[in-house]
């Protein structure tokens, strides 16, 4: 229901947006329909990636690795794949929900939403470039004990 809300305030939104300026209404439109061109084949992939990745682990399977009775080894499993994946935030929350629904436990989804967002194993030549190793060794570690942290107060708070 309150997806049906929120359609219907955007549509009013762009009716009004549309009587106040047809053309900026109209090139608007295009640019959000461009970057949704964009987007799409990557989100379909990963979308199809943790389908069959689903389809293959059973959630017994998904539940002893990183279900809720994993503890804190599967926290830090969760962590580290979080940490060396590169996964835009789209995609993450909503590949998050479906580890959930198939056995997943909060505080593994919150470890690894965390370091995903956070730590970047991949951004690492980058980070070295500009920040210097120092820095970057810093912050990344900084990033991954937070996400340990976050992972404990969402037990906390859940569990």
């Amino acid at each position: 229901m309150d997806t049906y809300i929120m359609y219907g305030i955007s549509l009013l939104f762009l009716a009004v947006s549309f009587f106040k300026d047809k053309k900026r209404t109209k090139m608007a439109l295009k640019k959000g329909w461009k970057s949704f061109e964009n987007i799409l084949p990557e989100f379909l992939v990963i979308i199809l990636l943790v389908g069959v990745l689903l389809a293959f682990l059973n959630v017994d399977l998904i539940t002893k690795i990183i279900g809720s009775s994993s503890g804190w080894l599967g926290v830090i499993f969760a962590a580290v794949i979080g940490s060396i994946t590169l996964i835009p935030g789209f995609i993450a929350f909503p590949t998050a929900a479906l580890l959930l629904q198939g056995g997943a436990g909060y505080m593994q989804i919150g470890a690894f939403i965390s370091s995903l967002m956070m730590v970047g194993v991949v951004t690492i030549p980058v980070e070295l470039k500009y920040f210097g190793k120092k820095l970057t060794v810093l912050r990344n570690l900084f990033a991954f004990i937070f996400s340990l942290m976050v992972a404990y107060i969402i037990g906390l708070v859940v569990g």
